[in-house]
């Protein structure tokens, strides 16, 4: 495979580590930057150095965080008592946009996965359980992932909580607005059928 100039080569590799981020995506992204004016290129680097340098994790809920503790947590209108559980940070992004959720959130910084070798001591649950017992939560939401490692996270997890006299619910997964029961998976079917609730007349 025929490979470009040093810094070039350099460049597409470093950008072809990316998640999501192919060979010739790699190369589109990096014929884009060298293109580019250097000012664009320069303030692309310079925000991927300072959020490297700025950004941490909350030592609260281990969400990404400039300073000790998160925007979320920082925020004395949320519900202390009220704990919302998610694998990374991007998940709670997707829980604010629905404006249905006014508690705090806890970031386990990824999933049970045996086959990668993630056990639940490498995920942030020590902590969970000791926010539990400091912080007066009265209910934990388990919003892992609808998918095998999500739902072996929410299992153990319910285990967990459950002896700890807190009520521990997990989001309801079915079937998407606007989508067609013929084309619906089994899996996703069978739970929009565990998830049904009472219709209000």
């Amino acid at each position: 495979m025929a490979h470009y100039e040093g810094a070039v080569q350099a460049l597409i590799d470093e950008l072809g580590r990316l998640p999501g981020v192919g060979p010739k995506s790699a190369s589109r992204i990096a014929y884009y930057l060298l293109k580019a004016a250097p000012e664009d290129a320069n303030r692309l680097a310079r925000a991927i150095t300072e959020a490297k340098e700025r950004i941490t994790w909350c030592r609260r809920c281990f969400n990404i965080a400039e300073g000790e503790l998160c925007v979320f947590c920082r925020d004395d209108r949320r519900d202390p008592a009220l704990l919302c559980v998610v694998e990374d940070s991007p998940d709670i992004i997707a829980v604010e946009r629905t404006h249905e959720f006014n508690g705090r959130y806890h970031v386990l910084q990824g999933a049970i996965s045996p086959i990668e070798g993630i056990g639940p001591e490498q995920l942030r649950i020590k902590e969970l359980v000791r926010r539990v017992g400091e912080e007066g939560v009265r209910e934990v939401i388990l919003a892992t992932n609808p998918n095998i490692t999500g739902e072996a996270t929410a299992m153990y997890l319910a285990r967990v909580l459950k002896p700890l006299g807190l009520r521990v619910t997990r989001i309801a997964s079915g079937l998407p607005v606007g989508g067609d029961l013929e084309y619906a998976d089994e899996v996703t079917l069978g739970r929009a059928l565990e998830g049904r609730r009472d219709v209000e007349a």
